[in-house]
């Protein structure tokens, strides 16, 4: 398949105010791609912009708002040339179990993780389809794989964009647009340190469950982006990211049904929303 040259063309990056997003924008505007950088947090983003430089876009939206996605698309279309990438790392995370969880608690995340990596994909579509060779790279997760206790919205929101993924990836596959997600495990980004949790939870649960669960990340930011990177260079349709990934990966091909058995003790301390006895 031919390569992605993303030098001197367009990539359109979600979530990239901060964690991975930030690492790919970073690496991209190093090897000379344009940027159009998407997410909610003004700030972040402008502090970003301002570190990159010439040749990027900044665009505020609130991805649960499907109009402002394709204004914000629009936008884009109109301030760039030979948009051919996509890659959406806009996401956030949610600690609780479905007793503590409320209906609105875990729309919100499936607004954000599904819908959003919907909207803005529909919304370049049909820019990217206009290109000779182009790519989508959708960030997924190792619990789009496999499905934890205590992260029922957050396993759900990412079993769907990995389902988008391959679906899309099929109605294209006579176009010049190629489609792929990206599996991460174990990413140091913060994201489920400053990720929400059930209002019903105690605050000091809910943090001690972050805690253990973010000791159990190793892969550098600067590491699983390069491999975004080189995934959508390489428009391939299934990356892992990590030792972990990799493992559960083949875990869950072994054992579909029974893979908690393994995963369960590791986790335990992770996905424990109770209450601490005094």
């Amino acid at each position: 398949m031919r390569r992605l040259t993303l030098a001197g063309n367009t990539t359109v990056i979600t979530g990239a105010a901060s964690g991975m997003g930030a690492e790919v924008a970073r690496q991209l505007s190093a090897s000379g791609a344009h940027l159009a950088l998407i997410d909610h947090n003004a700030e972040g983003l402008t502090a970003l912009a301002e570190e990159l430089g010439e040749g990027v876009t900044t665009h505020i939206v609130d991805l649960r708002d499907d109009d402002a996605v394709f204004a914000a698309a629009a936008d884009i279309v109109a301030a760039h040339t030979r948009i051919n990438a996509l890659i959406t790392c806009a996401g956030s995370s949610m600690l609780g179990t479905l007793e503590q969880l409320t209906m609105e608690e875990m729309r919100w995340l499936i607004d954000v993780n599904l819908w959003g990596t919907v909207s803005i994909t529909k919304a370049l579509l049909p820019v990217m389809r206009r290109q000779p060779a182009a790519h989508i790279t959708h960030l997924a997760s190792v619990y789009a794989l496999a499905a934890p206790a205590g992260r029922i919205p957050y396993a759900m929101s990412k079993f769907a964009v990995r389902a988008f993924s391959e679906s899309l990836r099929h109605e294209l596959e006579d176009s010049s647009v190629t489609v792929g997600a990206v599996y991460p495990a174990g990413v140091r980004t913060g994201i489920i340190l400053h990720g929400r949790y059930a209002a019903s939870i105690d605050p000091s649960v809910a943090a001690r469950a972050a805690s253990a669960q973010a000791a159990m990340y190793h892969t550098e930011p600067s590491d699983a982006a390069a491999r975004i990177v080189r995934a959508t260079v390489r428009r391939r349709a299934r990356t892992m990211v990590g030792r972990e990934a990799r493992l559960i990966d083949v875990l869950v091909r072994f054992s579909p049904s029974r893979y908690w058995r393994a995963m369960r003790g590791p986790l335990r301390q992770a996905v424990d929303t109770t209450t601490p006895t005094v």
